[in-house]
């Protein structure tokens, strides 16, 4: 499995909307076969910055993933709003395994 961090820094106005437009995105994604979580948090101590955690069944999960019209439609709306541009980092899940994530049916 994969997982992959995305670390977001908004614009100060841009939070709410922003929020907004990640819900709704986030909401399309869980629902998507190879996703197994889809987790979006925001910074306590400085709430323009968010984290998005998403846990993928496969590398190609990820691909399909930004290639689905929510995703696109997210990234497209939020540009405007990023104080800076997104990072991501990739990685492979150890534990726990495969077997030990709860999985949607």
């Amino acid at each position: 499995m994969q997982m992959v961090h995305v670390y977001i820094h908004v614009k100060p106005e841009a939070v709410d909307a922003f929020r907004e437009a990640t819900l709704r995105n986030a909401r399309f994604s869980v629902r998507e076969p190879g996703i197994v979580r889809f987790d979006l948090i925001q910074q306590t101590d400085d709430p323009t910055r968010f984290v998005l955690m998403e846990i993928y069944r496969s590398p190609e999960a990820s691909e399909a993933h930004r290639a689905t019209e929510h995703f696109t439609t997210w990234r497209d709306t939020v540009a405007e709003m990023m104080a800076e541009p997104r990072t991501a980092m990739r990685y492979t899940t150890v534990f726990p395994e495969a077997a030990g994530w709860e999985l949607p049916s």
